[in-house]
């Protein structure tokens, strides 16, 4: 028997429950994995609000890191004692333990940390898609990223301006504007001093953004649409702030011709080709030194429940790993 976080019921941290589960063996195609470091995501406190609805009760947490300690039949290319991470597959990656479906397990590089392992997954591998496939971002672009000094934010600015591109974050303080300023954000906006729209066509003489990352969601989505230059593209890819509701369409057409996406990593990254291609590509430019991974918070896994407070009162900036 391993411990876990599990809950029974939706609602707030509270509901989460450190218990005693049973792993088991790895079945074919499976791997026994026992975990040493593990992401917290926002997508965690959708599933545990009820706001993207599950099966209860439940595990939580779709990325961590570990060593494999059992393999199943017909497993291939890992063995005991490997080093491996993963982001997205079934719910459960809060626990000591857990068996996994081998094929989304990535092999991690020598140079990488467990703790940047579990931290950069979900959050590198949604920059890259974000970057590299939703809106490729080109030299002398000039984009706009929200919650800038958030996990995927820190992560794209630093991606982005490596890439060659103009970087505008917005941010709810000073000193998360700092903190993006130290990741590549050229223009970081504190969006309650500041009107974000105002500044974005002040920053681009007008001619806005080509593309706007928006994991916010009620309290941006509109005012983003109007960072938009035409033929530009709104990927709205969280809402943090709470879903933004039904949307009339032809408000795209009024405001230039948009295009909008709803992109998620499980569709990017559903082949194993396409999965190892993501973490590859991370894994070097996280080698590189061109991004690096900020781990700012680090809670015992047990405590689960506080970090989702945290988390949720925007109290953290950057990554968060629980340790087991």
């Amino acid at each position: 028997m391993v411990q876990a976080i599990r809950f029974a019921k939706t609602g707030g941290p509270e509901v989460l429950e450190w218990q005693q589960v049973d792993v088991g063996k790895p079945g074919p195609g499976q791997v026994r994995l026992k975990h040493s470091a593990v992401g917290l995501n926002y997508i965690d406190t959708y599933q545990r609000s009820g706001l993207y609805p599950m099966p209860l009760p439940s595990g939580l947490g779709s990325e961590a890191a570990g060593i494999i300690e059992e393999v199943g039949s017909g497993v291939s290319g890992l063995k005991p004692g490997d080093r491996v991470a993963y982001a997205g597959g079934p719910l459960g990656a809060y626990s000591e333990a857990r068996v996994m479906p081998a094929d989304r397990l990535v092999p991690v590089p020598a140079g990488i940390t467990d703790s940047q392992a579990a931290a950069m997954m979900l959050k590198g591998m949604t920059a890259w898609y974000l970057i590299r496939r939703t809106h490729a971002v080109k030299k002398g672009e000039t984009i706009l990223i929200h919650a800038a000094a958030g996990g995927v934010g820190l992560i794209v600015c630093q991606w982005a301006k490596h890439l060659g591109a103009t970087v505008i974050g917005t941010v709810g303080d000073d000193e998360k504007a700092a903190l993006a300023k130290q990741h590549g954000c050229d223009h970081p906006i504190n969006y309650r001093k500041e009107d974000f729209v105002a500044r974005v066509a002040e920053i681009t003489g007008g001619k806005k953004c080509p593309v706007v990352y928006d994991s916010v969601g009620k309290d941006t989505f509109y005012k983003s649409l109007d960072c938009i230059a035409p033929l530009g593209l709104m990927a709205s890819f969280g809402q943090s702030s709470g879903a933004y509701g039904p949307v009339d369409i032809g408000i795209l057409a009024g405001k230039g011709s948009l295009f909008l996406t709803r992109p998620t990593l499980n569709t990017y990254t559903a082949t194993r080709n396409d999965l190892l291609a993501a973490a590859k590509e991370l894994f070097d430019v996280v080698a590189s030194g061109a991004v690096k991974i900020q781990v700012n918070q680090t809670y015992p896994l047990r405590n689960a429940a506080q970090a989702h407070r945290d988390l949720q009162d925007r109290k953290t900036t950057g990554s968060t790993v629980f340790t087991v």
